[in-house]
């Protein structure tokens, strides 16, 4: 390649490993006789998705593996191609077959964007073996592609590249005088390749991409350049970290966060809290989320809990960034911390349930509203105990259910928090009852 092929072409594009040996990263798909490995090593060919983060290689397999196979790669993007651009593919991939005798390889980049017509209109081709599918994606398959479609290939989860591995990339392309930077004697000391390595987040193309603009203002030193801290500093400033804002990783970080609520890890929580910020979440999710966990896993073992959240929330919505991101912090440390039930919750489902399993069972007439003289005349309200007038204001033995409807017991409350004064008082008020009907 050229010198000025070199300034045109991107270092990450440069440097995308041209064989498997030079792949760094997905050992668990691609160690020694890993299914996905043989297939790359033999140019066995079959309908594949992968699904993972930016920059873990999946458009890197996609093309190893069509050179392997001495396939036609054809690569499109779902973002910028439709139906016509399919079937083109398609044209091209049987006259290729028609007059090479090669099989074709379909790359689909951001395959998750394709609609429901769109995916389908792969499926005859794949069928037929004109294509060998493979799809990119860094959405969850199970959820943006279609049945018909995933019944026809093999997913392959790919993960996010560790910190070791980001470093393997970087001394790669800092030491390769042919595709990388080795040429240009670039000096960088180790703990800036390592702030580098970290800024990427387990995306090989974001940590190349950081060191070609770190490299472009290397400062002049003897025989080449230097990059400070200074430079990387300022080439790394403002990169956010892997963050999805409809996404799997969104949905994995909240679930992360009220999972540590609710284990009562107050730290673990503020840890997943300021992930979802540093990402770009909108704060207000996450204290509407808060409020959520105030009802459904704390409730009444401490009612204080959902009056802070929404505290918190209102907070939030007059101060705004970043002074009132630290009011929902509160409440999630509070809510980490305070006493845990979902007895209600539990409750509430189960009344539910009997509300379907029961149908629509008619109120009985002692619970009745009597307004008028015609409802007084039709029995409406009769034989109702007036709470108030019983001794300790409570109607002992008083049905409340519905006729032909057992009585049910959904509220169990926890022995923690404020729901242990409730349940002593519920124990006496069933005792009443049981006194009552002896």
């Amino acid at each position: 390649m050229t010198t000025d092929d070199q300034l045109l072409t991107p270092l990450a594009e440069r440097m995308r490993p041209r064989t498997i040996d030079e792949f760094i990263g997905q050992e668990h798909l691609l160690a020694v006789n890993k299914p996905l490995r043989r297939a790359l090593e033999g140019g066995l060919l079959h309908s594949m998705v992968f699904w993972g983060p930016p920059g873990s290689g999946k458009t890197t397999l996609a093309r190893l593996l069509a050179r392997r196979a001495d396939a036609q790669f054809v690569p499109i993007s779902a973002v910028l191609s439709g139906v016509k651009d399919i079937r083109a593919a398609v044209h091209q991939a049987r006259q290729v077959r028609s007059e090479q005798r090669r099989p074709t390889v379909l790359f689909v980049d951001e395959v998750h964007r394709f609609n429901k017509a769109q995916q389908d209109a792969f499926l005859p081709h794949v069928e037929d073996g004109t294509v060998t599918f493979v799809g990119a994606t860094t959405e969850n398959p199970s959820f943006e592609l279609i049945a018909a479609l995933l019944s026809r290939v093999r997913v392959y989860v790919l993960k996010a590249l560790d910190q070791a591995a980001i470093r393997k990339v970087i001394d790669a392309a800092l030491n390769d005088h042919a595709r990388g930077l080795g040429h240009r004697l670039i000096a960088i000391d180790e703990p800036l390749r390592d702030q580098i390595c970290a800024a990427a987040d387990g995306d090989a193309r974001r940590a190349l991409n950081f060191l070609e603009i770190a490299a472009d203002l290397g400062e002049q030193a003897e025989g080449g350049s230097r990059i400070t801290a200074d430079i990387v500093r300022d080439v790394i400033s403002g990169g956010l970290r892997r963050f999805d804002k409809r996404g799997d990783v969104f949905y994995d970080q909240i679930s992360a966060l009220h999972k540590s609520v609710r284990g009562s890890s107050p730290d673990a929580a503020l840890y997943w809290y300021a992930r979802m910020l540093d990402g770009g979440c909108d704060p207000a999710y996450i204290a509407r989320r808060a409020v959520r966990i105030a009802s459904e896993d704390i409730g009444n073992a401490d009612p204080r809990a959902l009056r802070l959240c929404l505290d918190a929330w209102d907070t939030y919505e007059r101060l705004g960034s970043p002074e009132g991101d630290l009011a929902i912090a509160h409440a999630i440390v509070y809510l980490a911390c305070a006493a845990k039930s979902n007895a209600v919750y539990s409750a509430f489902n189960a009344a539910r349930n009997d509300v379907e399993t029961f149908g629509s069972l008619e109120v009985p007439l002692h619970l009745r509203n009597a307004p008028t003289r015609l409802t007084k005349k039709l029995g409406h309200g009769s034989r109702y105990r007036y709470a108030h007038d019983e001794p300790e204001a409570y109607a002992a033995g008083e049905n409340y259910f519905p006729d032909g409807m057992p009585r049910k017991t959904y509220y169990r409350p926890v022995d923690r928090g404020l729901e242990q004064k409730i349940a002593a008082k519920l124990a006496q008020l069933r005792a009443l009852d049981k006194k009552s009907q002896s």
